[in-house]
């Protein structure tokens, strides 16, 4: 029997000998799984499955099954014990005419999560009266787990919505709207339903881009066998520890070059170009404004930073806020999402725009992905995602209109976006060609 296994064991008799009111157990394991945790995700039967890892790679999390769900995360505080989370996430534009079937948000309190912490380990359990649920759950667990083979599927066609002429009579829709003074800036976007020779699986893709796209958050959502959404992302939402936010203009963007001069030529262009600069000012502003009633002291970094990703350069500005007590997840997640980095400026009129004008329902993509608790909460913001349906995986990416913008150019910028997942699955996508 293996180690995991007999962890697995005795945390089952720790649950049948828990107290009532007994919230959590946590069995701190001594040895390294012998296994990846997707792997392990992938194995098992429970669902709904979440997968998280945080950008600096210190916290790794696999949630499994539901004690309770929430489509509105609000009342989670009044069952949340003190070391328990919710996982899930919001959607970017929640359950409206155009968007019939996506929920506005979906959060649960897991039976089960397996955790790494820096290179600690624990399988923990959430309790509640109910305790036979935990245990059904504990006793499903697939203990023996298989290496997940690499993608082997096959790109049979690609399409665009909305395709190119249509992209561009949008970005000069936005434009003109921009000079008539509607708004500041709308980030438009694209969907891309690649169909496959055979169905990919979701946490395949996964493990994929999280041993090849570094400084990222990397999350799956799977509600059932057939659904699941997954990302790659460079951008934090926020991350609130107590009183304490930490958040980020992330906005602006270069492709990478073919070596390291052509690479250190395009930053250097992209840390210098009014336009970039300007669209990363605006959404420096848009959330020093959504702070001020939270906070009475928000920090922003002076200069621009580039963060330098696998197929793409973006600038970035950390923010920081001391937070007025009392102010939880739930509040600065209504109040930061969605980010003028995905939506526009103002935001009411921006999105007003995409919801009347883009071509398809965003659904989860550019919404936002993570957990809360008393004490923490940290999301980040669901880009360089895909929606993973049995034949075929739906890829989404954003540009921002800004003035200055050209079409050709910000269409271009969506296809080096979309590599991120995409060339996971196929080295030379026919990406230019909707067929």
């Amino acid at each position: 029997m293996s180690y995991f296994h007999q962890a697995v064991t005795e945390l089952i008799e720790r649950v049948k000998d828990a107290k009532d009111g007994t919230t959590r157990l946590v069995q701190v394991l001594e040895e390294k799984p012998d296994f990846p945790f997707i792997d392990w995700l992938d194995a098992q039967p429970l669902f709904p499955k979440f997968y998280w890892q945080s950008r600096d790679t210190r916290e790794e999390v696999v949630a499994l099954g539901q004690l309770h769900t929430f489509v509105d995360p609000a009342p989670a505080y009044a069952i949340l014990a003190d070391d328990q989370r919710i996982w899930g996430g919001r959607s970017f534009d929640g359950h409206t005419g155009k968007n019939r079937r996506c929920m506005s948000s979906f959060f649960f309190l897991p039976q089960v999560e397996l955790i790494r912490f820096d290179d600690k380990w624990s399988l923990a359990v959430n309790l509640n009266v109910e305790k036979h649920r935990t245990l059904a759950g504990l006793y499903k667990l697939q203990l023996d787990v298989a290496p997940l083979p690499p993608i082997s599927s096959h790109i049979e066609s690609i399409q665009h919505v909305p395709e190119k002429e249509q992209w561009s009579e949008l970005v000069d829709k936005v434009l003109t709207g921009i000079e008539n003074d509607d708004f500041k800036k709308v980030v438009l976007a694209r969907k891309t339903t690649v169909s496959l020779d055979q169905p990919l699986c979701a946490s395949r893709l996964l493990k994929s881009s999280y041993l090849s796209n570094h400084h990222s958050f990397h999350f799956l959502l799977s509600l059932d066998k057939k659904h699941s959404f997954i990302g790659s992302t460079p951008e934090r939402l926020y991350l609130r520890q107590g009183q304490e936010l930490y958040t980020e203009a992330l906005a602006g963007t270069i492709g990478r070059g073919s070596n390291a001069s052509q690479d250190m030529e395009l930053a250097n262009w992209l840390a210098s170009d009014s336009k970039n600069l300007n669209e990363n000012q605006y959404v420096v502003d848009d959330i020093i404004e959504r702070l001020s009633p939270y906070s009475d002291d928000v920090v922003v970094e002076q200069e621009a930073r580039l963060v330098r990703l696998r197929k793409v350069q973006h600038l970035k500005r950390s923010i920081h806020a001391h937070l007025h007590k009392g102010i939880n997840g739930v509040q600065l997640l209504g109040a930061l999402q969605p980010t003028a980095a995905v939506a526009g400026l103002p935001r009411q009129e921006s999105m007003d725009f995409i919801q009347q004008n883009e071509p398809f329902a965003r659904g989860w993509y550019a919404g936002s992905m993570g957990f809360i608790s008393h004490q923490r909460a940290e999301f980040c913001v669901a880009i360089r995602s895909a929606l993973v349906l049995d034949g075929e995986v739906q890829l989404f990416a954003g540009a921002g209109i800004v003035p200055g913008s050209v079409a050709e150019y910000e269409w271009q910028e969506l296809d080096k976006k979309m590599s991120t997942l995409l060339s996971l699955i196929s080295d030379n996508p026919p990406l230019g060609v909707a067929s």
